[in-house]
């Protein structure tokens, strides 16, 4: 699957996409973000509260225990305001 990081997410990972292959045991976006944080400093900064982390499967957006099986491309972002 691809990842896409988005603002502030990949200003602190320095990639703007990249290809993942998580392990089978990582299910979720919630998980997936787990894995991701333990992948070195730079991810550990961007995903430390992820709680302010937003996610997109295929371009929509989806809760933290959404499932990441079938998923073709995971989008990372903070949360977007409105103006």
């Amino acid at each position: 699957m691809k990842a896409v990081y988005f603002a502030w997410v990949r200003e602190r990972i320095g990639l703007a996409e990249e290809d993942l292959a998580p392990p089978r045991e990582v299910e979720t976006v919630r998980q997936l973000i787990d894995w991701l944080a333990a992948r070195g400093e730079g991810y550990a900064a961007a995903f430390a509260n992820p709680k302010a982390i937003r996610a997109a499967i295929d371009k929509s957006h989806v809760a933290p225990d959404a499932p990441i099986a079938a998923a073709r491309e995971i989008a990372f972002f903070p949360p977007m305001t409105g103006g």
